[in-house]
């Protein structure tokens, strides 16, 4: 999810450091696939609804959200022309009928009070300085007894077996880096008080664990090499330029990391995801 600081998803003003290249895109969509099941597999809006899926990206959390809620009107927005080009492309190579795809603002929403029915969010907040003001814009444009899904992870929450201080410091790297940028990587945790704090009533919280040992080959495959690990491998370049670690140590820590994923080898993580209402 990093690489060079470019502007973010959210706000003009913000910087995605993951950057918008063709390998980060194939890391999304390799996140996705691999984690469908566990964080979209009670995301079920009724047919006839509108969804607003804000900040999406390359649409890797799209095509999910199609795929699973047939018969629902998507509108898709995000702040980078390219990224919905590329989300656009994807949903059309899945065969799903194609949501109305619009370049916006989170803070400064192109729609009317009480636009949508529902309004889906995963993997944005944690990119921006003012998470609880888009809340509060995601909140104008819901219609009341409408709904809001947040889904965001937390660095935090790493552990792993065998334990190695080279691969904490280098996931240490990912999480100054995003908030030098703005942003919060240990966001998962406060989805509770943001969204309560902006004004949704009945929030409800639930922690999806990722549990990854020589059982589950797939996940050691699909999320600690090719998503955890390469979004970490990401950031070497702007993480030895701002001298928070120098090469060679950060070079151990990767190699630390895919060691979990071997044999003997245990990694976890924790994902938390938040439905609340609008009154």
């Amino acid at each position: 999810m990093i690489g060079p600081f470019r502007k973010g998803r959210g706000h003009m003003d913000q910087h995605y450091v993951h950057g918008y290249d063709g390998v980060e895109s194939l890391r999304l969509h390799d996140q996705a696939s691999t984690l469908e099941d566990l964080l979209h597999g009670d995301t079920a809006y009724p047919g006839g609804s509108t969804i607003l899926e804000a900040g999406c990206g390359v649409g890797a959390q799209t095509v999910a959200l199609a795929r699973r809620n047939p018969g629902v009107k998507i509108t898709c927005v995000d702040v980078s022309a390219r990224s919905l080009m590329t989300a656009e492309a994807h949903v059309a190579a899945a065969g799903l009928p194609r949501p109305d795809f619009r370049q916006a603002d989170l803070h400064a929403l192109p729609f009317s009070e009480a636009s949508f029915d529902h309004v889906f969010v995963c993997f944005v907040l944690e990119h921006l300085a003012r998470p609880a003001r888009a809340l509060a814009e995601l909140r104008r444009v819901v219609k009341p007894n409408g709904t809001i899904t947040v889904i965001e992870g937390d660095h935090g929450s790493t552990f792993f077996h065998p334990d190695d201080s080279d691969a904490r410091a280098v996931i240490r790297c990912q999480v100054d880096l995003q908030r030098a940028a703005g942003g919060d990587a240990l966001i998962g945790r406060r989805l509770f008080p943001l969204l309560a704090q902006s004004g949704f009533d009945a929030v409800r919280v639930s922690p999806r664990l990722v549990y990854v040992d020589a059982s589950r080959p797939n996940l050691a495959e699909g999320f600690v090499r090719k998503t955890f690990t390469a979004m970490i491998a990401g950031i070497r370049s702007p993480a030895t330029a701002a001298n928070l670690i120098d090469g060679a140590t950060f070079d151990s820590g990767i190699r630390a990391l895919l060691r979990t994923s071997e044999a003997d080898g245990v990694f976890c993580y924790t994902f938390f995801k938040a439905v609340g209402r609008k009154a």
